[in-house]
């Protein structure tokens, strides 16, 4: 019985150590098959482009958003209420042209007492200077009722003024884009009536790359091209920033002539500039850069190994850039596959 026992247990002990052996076996292929396939894949999968020069045409293109000729907010120069307003939105209004008036009663009361005043100071006056001839008041007695006479009647010319204050008028010729407020309502000094828009002429608003704008000058003329109207535009230059407003793109605005009010303030549109110089330029597709194109970061590919790399764009050229520095004709860059890389990572190039 014993001995049968001890049959049974080297027997369980004998299977046990081949499956151990066989699980050990299969360990070490496994092993070796995931180092293979690691040894395959520890290179990133990427999509190049070859840094050239091409040939640019002369004109570049810069989209822009048009934006009204002149635009103010019309305001009572004193506060009040407002008894009549006399335009709606829509309505044209000419510079000088009232729009509108508020309650003078109380202004009317102060001209009529400012009035009275000065016939009073007036009649005192004439009483005094009477008086003097005949040596019944001093010298003194009466520059004193000629200055009374004097502050009176700048009281009323005051009074006058605040009067004609109850006018509110425009400052500009346009068309009433928004009316702020209704007849009825107390406003302040200053406070806003009606916002009234000139488009007479409109300006297309762009921003222009640093490496361009100095290409520019006020007064040349430019091809616009609105996107809801067939046909181009021609504008002139009138204003370019002394100042970048961010990227390094400097804002310039083109006049176009609007006689027909068909362009309206928001519209988008699209300013097409002559450039000058050589058009042999050095460009690589927009898809290169790391992050944004103002970012100026590429990886740069040598014998497989990804090297990020800062270089100097130039001019966008839709979906290519020009490259001032840091890369020569030639230079292979990733377009495919940056968010999986860092700095000297290795590389397989996809077909």
């Amino acid at each position: 019985m014993k001995k049968n026992t001890i049959i049974s247990i080297l027997a369980v002990l004998a299977i046990a150590a081949i499956f151990f052996f066989i699980l050990q076996n299969n360990k070490k292929k496994n092993e070796a098959q995931v180092a293979v396939v690691a040894e395959t894949n520890k290179d990133v999968q990427v999509r190049t482009a070859t840094v050239a020069a091409e040939e640019i045409s002369g004109e570049f293109s810069v989209n822009g958003t048009f934006l009204p000729n002149r635009q103010a907010m019309i305001s009572p120069e004193m506060g009040g209420q407002l008894i009549a307003l006399y335009v709606k939105e829509g309505s044209y209004v000419r510079a000088g042209q009232s729009i509108g008036k508020l309650a003078g009663d109380k202004v009317n009361v102060n001209v009529t007492s400012a009035r009275a005043n000065l016939d009073n100071a007036v009649a005192a006056l004439n009483r005094y200077e009477m008086a003097y001839k005949t040596g019944g008041v001093t010298a003194l007695q009466l520059d004193q009722a000629r200055l009374q006479v004097k502050n009176a009647r700048a009281q009323l010319q005051s009074a006058n003024l605040v009067s004609g204050d109850t006018n509110i008028i425009s400052k500009v010729s346009g068309i009433v884009n928004q009316k702020l407020v209704e007849v009825g309502s107390v406003v302040g000094a200053g406070s806003p009536i009606v916002e009234v828009v000139d488009i007479s002429s409109v300006k297309l608003k762009v921003d222009v790359d640093q490496s361009l704008v100095s290409q520019l000058s006020l007064g040349n003329t430019v091809k616009v091209k609105p996107d809801v109207i067939d046909g181009d535009l021609d504008g002139r230059i009138t204003f370019i920033a002394p100042t970048a407003s961010g990227a390094l793109k400097f804002p310039v605005e083109i006049t176009v002539p609007n006689s027909f009010n068909k362009l309206k303030a928001g519209m988008y549109g699209t300013a097409v500039f002559n450039r000058s110089g050589a058009t042999n330029v050095l460009t690589i597709p927009r898809d290169a850069f790391v992050g944004s194109v103002s970012d100026n970061q590429v990886f740069v590919v040598r014998n497989n190994i990804a090297y990020l790399t800062k270089i100097k764009g130039g001019v966008n050229y839709g979906d290519r850039v020009e490259v001032i520095s840091g890369l020569k004709a030639g230079d292979e860059v990733v377009t495919s596959g940056q968010i999986n890389l860092t700095d000297k990572t290795p590389i397989r190039k996809l077909k």
